[in-house]
């Protein structure tokens, strides 16, 4: 794509299966801190295998138990996540200057796609002003059914958010979500049944196009 007005409105997507969570990241910041002006935003989904992160602030004791399974300390912001199977994770690699974006209108409009996917399955789903993410009501408690961290290198945006889908919850039960003591966490799946990964994948890459305004998507071979 050689046009400005293609490299404007351009988004190569990559979908994967399962993947381990550091090789992930570093190849993400390893593309961010090399791209250039001219360089295409990029979309990575996947899931990744069981895997406890800590953001770049994050604290140790947002960890209940010991874990038995793999903790990584991120760059990104915010506090402890866990991921793993049944879990879409979305990593978009976003030009902010290009697309004219802060950081807080990104993150807004991360929250307007899931919004948007939940929506469409008849989920009422919103954000919250105080804790980044979007929410549902499950059994009659609010519940956090997807997350979000992000990292801002020279103007590019990296990491990105992960919804739910179909999940064993409990390892969120060992930590304090996103720093949050006693938030429950729920998936998709626990409201409206059996759900396809593959639709949900799919639904919310049609959402995150139109919300950041691509015209021209291409996927990786």
């Amino acid at each position: 794509m050689s046009s400005r007005g293609n490299l404007q409105n351009g988004l190569r997507v990559s979908l994967k299966e399962t993947e381990d969570y550091f090789p992930i990241w570093q190849r993400m910041r390893t593309f961010t801190h090399a791209r250039t002006a001219n360089t295409m935003d990029e979309c990575w989904m996947m899931q990744h295998n069981a895997v406890y992160t800590l953001g770049q602030a994050g604290r140790p004791e947002h960890i209940l138990e010991a874990p038995d399974v793999p903790v990584i300390k991120s760059d990104r912001g915010g506090q402890v996540t866990f991921h793993g199977p049944g879990q879409l994770v979305v990593y978009p690699l976003i030009d902010l200057r290009r697309k004219k974006l802060g950081i807080r209108e990104l993150v807004t409009r991360y929250e307007s796609i899931v919004i948007d996917v939940l929506d469409s399955l008849d989920l009422k789903a919103y954000a919250r002003k105080d804790a980044p993410g979007v929410y549902v009501h499950c059994q009659g408690q609010e519940h956090k059914i997807a997350a979000l961290g992000l990292r801002v290198h020279k103007g590019c945006a990296y990491h990105g958010f992960c919804l739910n889908v179909a999940m064993d919850a409990a390892p969120f039960d060992r930590i304090n979500p996103c720093g949050y003591a006693g938030m429950k966490v729920c998936s998709v799946a626990d409201l409206v049944g059996n759900v396809s990964f593959e639709v949900v994948q799919d639904m919310i890459l049609q959402c995150l196009v139109k919300h950041l305004q691509y015209s021209v998507v291409e996927y990786a071979g």
